[in-house]
Parts: C-alpha cells; structure tokens; sequence
C-alpha cells in the first residue's frame, strides 16, 4: 500500500454525533482473536468454570447466573457479559435451577491500543432489555458455524465474536454508563477533540487547540481528557501516532524509517525511542503479519 497516511484515518460516515465514528475508528485498531466457543449446562449453585485470565463473553441462553464478588449481579437470560480480562476474583454460579451459558473465549492483540483495553471495566453486563435482544440473531449462527465442519469454519467462528465484541463496546457506549476511553467517546465534547486527532494524526495540536476544539477551557479539558480517557491529550495522540506506525510495519508496507516520517517524526532515531517506550521493542525488530492475514487487511 502506498496511499497517505490520512487516507489510513477516514472515519466512517454514522450521522450527526461523533461517537459513533470514533468508536468505529479506534475498534478497527484492536485485533482480537476467537479461538473457543462451547455451550454449558451448569446444574444449580454449581459454578461455571473459566479459563483463568482468558478474556470471555457468555451469553445466557437460559436460566441464570449469579455474580459472586462482593455484590450481588444476576445474569438473567438473554443477558451477556464481557470479561476483557478474565473473571478475576468472582465466581459465577448457576442461581436458577440450571444454567445453559454459551461462552466466547478470545484474546486481544497486547500491543494493539494496550493502554485502552488495560482501562476498559473489568465486567461489562448488557441486559437484554438494555439492548441485548441483538443477540437473537447472531448466536444461532455462532452456534452453526461451531458444529460445522466446512472448511473456514474457524475463521467464521473468530469473526463472528469479534462482531459479538465490537457490539457489546457499542451498546455500552451508547447506554452512557462508561469508563476510561469509552467515556472519553460517549462525552460529546471530549468526543470533537478525539476526532480531530484521530482525524488529522500529523498534526502539531496543542492543548489549547484541542480544547477550543471542544469547546472548554484548557484546564478543564485536561482535566476532563485525563479523566475519561486515562492519558493527557497529547500522550494520546503521541500514542494513537505510534498505533498507526505499528500496524504499518507489521503489514510491511514501508521501512522504519519511512514510517517514521509519515506518523510526523523528524527523525528515525526519535522514532524508535517513543516507539520502544510504548512497545517495548524497536521498531525493527516488529514481527510481520503473517502473509494470510495481511491480504486479509
């Protein structure tokens, strides 16, 4: 590929608000594998058991699921919850005479916008009166694909719960109840400096232009930034720069020190040292995506 680099940060066209686009933008950044969907029946006060540290979605079919960590959470049916980092310290034990769950397991890429997944909530419920009903459609088709043996079966099933994911962030957003970057887009006035970032990465912003952008004050746009998003706004962008850089040397699309040029670094040398710090390897010895995924991109 050898288009720009602001042909690499088009936003989608979703309507009048920014959230939406944002959202889409920063998603398409995060690579997430499905590796393992399995229906389970768990007999009651029986507790479901989950890979430990593995990031899940379950989706109650039936039943329902108590959340045992010092609150009490009811997993009622049609309800789903993510575990972006694992159950942790809880327990999930079946409240009702059984539970039938379908569980997603899947991984993130760990270098993919590290610094946003760290900070989503450790469990995300969406209910099904809360917008949950979406479920209906797609997990019958997970379910297809997980007992069928035609060829790209495996590929389908990882697809279909990174749209099960993607979904779930969406829904959240869209309930206003969120933390971390998510709040960071579900706020209409954080949202207009996100997108002029995300929109024009090359540019020198300063904070006060960011926070005109928004239409605040500077110290209460930073302060609100800092808040909702986990970062200042010109880490951020350092570090949304640095994620464009990234995806752009594992597809081999241009040497390092090409990159460095087209993410706004005046030398290769400075580059490689932000480029260390937030990755923890130079940006030379970055692995390529294997050759079937890059067509995929």
């Amino acid at each position: 590929m050898t288009g720009s680099l602001e042909n690499l940060t088009v936003l989608p066209d979703a309507g009048p608000g920014v959230s939406g686009d944002l959202l889409s933008h920063v998603l398409a950044q995060i690579r997430l594998t499905g590796d393992h969907v399995r229906s389970h029946e768990v007999a009651w006060s029986n507790v479901l058991d989950l890979e430990a540290g593995a990031a899940h979605v379950l989706v109650v079919a039936d039943g329902s699921l108590d959340v045992e960590d010092g609150e009490r959470v009811v997993i009622n049916t049609g309800d789903l919850v993510l575990l972006p980092r694992g159950l942790g310290g809880s327990r999930l034990v079946a409240s009702a005479s059984h539970a039938s769950v379908i569980v997603c397991r899947f991984s993130f890429d760990p270098h993919s916008l590290r610094g946003m997944i760290s900070t989503l909530p450790g469990r995300i419920h969406i209910r099904r009166a809360e917008g949950a009903g979406w479920l209906d459609g797609i997990v019958p088709f997970l379910m297809v694909e997980v007992t069928d043996d035609e060829p790209g079966a495996a590929l389908m099933i990882s697809r279909i719960i990174d749209v099960i994911v993607i979904r779930t962030l969406r829904t959240w957003v869209q309930r206003g109840h969120t933390t971390g970057w998510l709040g960071g887009l579900s706020d209409a006035r954080i949202a207009r400096a996100l997108k002029v970032i995300h929109e024009r990465p090359l540019q020198r912003w300063s904070v006060d232009t960011l926070a005109d952008a928004a239409g605040m004050s500077r110290s209460s746009f930073c302060e609100r930034f800092a808040a909702l998003v986990g970062r200042s706004p010109l880490r951020y962008q350092n570090q949304w720069r640095l994620t464009l850089a990234r995806n752009m040397l594992v597809a081999r699309e241009a040497r390092v020190g090409e990159v460095a040029r087209r993410v706004g670094y005046e030398s290769e040398a400075a580059f490689s040292r932000a480029y260390k710090a937030m990755f923890g390897h130079p940006p030379r010895d970055e692995p390529a995506l294997p050759s079937e995924k890059r067509l995929q991109k």
